[in-house]
């Protein structure tokens, strides 16, 4: 046979050899395409009440608003919110960690697709003057200089049968799923940590106002006596007691003003502000009715709260990668390929009698790994139990929130109803007790008595009106506020 027919029939034996290789890797790539071994998904099963024990009306589930602070019709705390929204550190720490958990989902995903690179080389070699030719077969006479130009694309794919690539792909967008769910966790939390103290500066506001004007009835009412003393109508030791009952009062103050200053100072670190250039003006919050907030039904929680719906999110992930440690127990099918142009003179480099190729299809089957698979199987299931178990107990603190939250709006709206009472009747008794002293019945210890009645109602109805703003806000956070599980989180400016 002459030696270019040959040759021919050597390189047709190649190709259809080639061409068998190639096509068994085809054919595990189309059956990879639907097999994926590990467990697909199922929300684990939790206990669902019908209805919450604190709540008569649970049937109508509410539709707030996303900006569901304007609820409350306070054009001051909107702005504090937005600023919130804009500023603040640890918000802006949970949108980083998101961004950064949707980078290494990419960077999951790009495994699905072959890796492609160009390694250009450029060498110069001499071979030896004292061997024979690898060609000739004689002894060279003397050395020879090469140069040996190569410019290769290499592939590397590795098949996923069993589904391990794609596994591991599924975790991590359900890891970057709920970093965004606790951004919504740290942006509600931030929202109503603001509104709370924005209603707190104006209970203490209203506090400082009831004080400074307790303060200034106590001056006058110390300067009258001291008149009095002077006159001899009265003895010292009313004065003494109308002095002490003002400096107490007097430091009341102060301490009321001092919480206040701190609180600002504290409001100041969420909105993203520093505390010396941050001042919210003076409000008192004598009287204000919290928005009516029906609770819903409590399997609502699992779609409204976005603390469920990241410990979900976490399950999701501990569950596929059970997928990918049982993966690691078959055989792993890798492609890797190289092409390109090899010369030994840059003239001819692209030519096409300069190109060369190279396909090196390879299955690695695991034999002994002195039970490295079987343990690091073990642990990722316990670590899916661990996320289940993290899962159902949120579900359960999200049904107590509620609980608590509607058990204290309804426990402070009758409070403050009680306190509006008490200090009608210490106006009452504080009238009567002054009536009495100038009548000669009482002595002045009474009238001290009714006045520090009616000032610790009035301090008390004050809280009691913070109390149940406060309530009515845990219950807005309990219920998940305006967060919708299909909306991307507030992005900062």
């Amino acid at each position: 046979m002459p030696p270019e027919a040959e040759a021919r029939v050597r390189s047709r034996g190649h190709l259809g050899r080639r061409s068998v290789v190639l096509a068994a890797f085809s054919a595990v790539s189309v059956i990879a395409g639907g097999c994926m071994v590990g467990p697909n998904y199922a929300r684990p099963a939790v206990e669902q009440p019908g209805h919450f024990k604190s709540q008569a009306d649970t049937e109508a589930a509410p539709a707030f608003p996303t900006e569901w602070w304007r609820l409350y019709g306070e054009p001051e705390l909107d702005q504090l919110i937005a600023a919130a929204n804009a500023s603040n550190q640890s918000l802006r720490q949970a949108v980083a960690r998101v961004d950064q958990a949707r980078a290494l989902a990419r960077v999951a995903g790009s495994f699905l697709y072959p890796t492609v690179a160009a390694n250009p080389t450029y060498a110069r070699l001499r071979s030896s003057g004292t061997r024979d030719s690898t060609i000739t077969g004689q002894r060279v006479a003397r050395g020879v200089d090469v140069d040996d130009w190569l410019i290769p694309f290499d592939l590397t794919y590795e098949i996923d049968v069993w589904g391990r690539v794609r596994r591991s792909f599924e975790s991590a967008r359900a890891q970057a799923a709920a970093s965004a769910d606790d951004v919504a966790v740290v942006q509600l939390t931030v929202q109503t940590d603001v509104a709370r103290y924005y209603f707190l500066l104006r209970s203490l506001d209203a506090q400082t106002q009831i004080l400074t004007d307790t303060v200034a009835a106590y001056r006058e009412q110390v300067r009258v006596l001291s008149v009095q003393l002077r006159s001899g109508l009265v003895s010292p030791v009313v004065v003494y007691q109308a002095q002490a009952q003002l400096q107490a009062t007097l430091s009341q103050l102060r301490d009321v003003e001092r919480t206040r200053a701190d609180q600002e100072h504290a409001l100041a670190i969420l909105c993203g502000r520093p505390a010396p250039s941050f001042a919210v003006a003076s409000n008192p919050l004598h009287e204000a009715s919290p928005p009516a907030v029906p609770a819903g039904l409590p399997a609502q929680l699992l779609a409204r709260r976005p603390d469920v719906a990241e410990a979900e999110q976490v399950v999701v992930a501990a569950n596929a990668q059970i997928g990918v440690a049982t993966a690691d127990f078959y055989p792993r099918f890798t492609l890797t390929s190289s092409a390109g142009f090899e010369s030994a003179s840059v003239e001819t480099l692209f030519s096409w009698q300069s190109r060369v190729a190279a396909i090196l299809p390879s299955i690695s089957f695991p034999i002994f790994e002195g039970g490295r698979l079987r343990a690091s199987l073990a642990a990722t299931k316990a670590g899916y139990e661990q996320a289940v178990a993290a899962y159902v107990n949120q579900v359960l603190i999200a049904y107590g929130d509620v609980e608590d939250a509607l058990t204290d709006l309804h426990a402070f709206s009758d409070e403050v109803g009680t306190q509006r009472e008490a200090v009608g009747a210490s106006q009452n008794y504080l009238r009567l007790a002054h009536v009495q002293y100038r009548q000669g019945l009482v002595d002045y210890l009474t009238v001290i008595d009714s006045e520090r009645t009616l000032l610790a109602n009035q301090l008390s109805l004050a809280q009691a009106v913070n109390l149940r703003m406060a309530a009515s806000i845990h219950v807005i956070k309990a219920l998940g506020g305006g967060w919708d599980s299909g909306s991307p989180p507030v992005a900062l400016q």
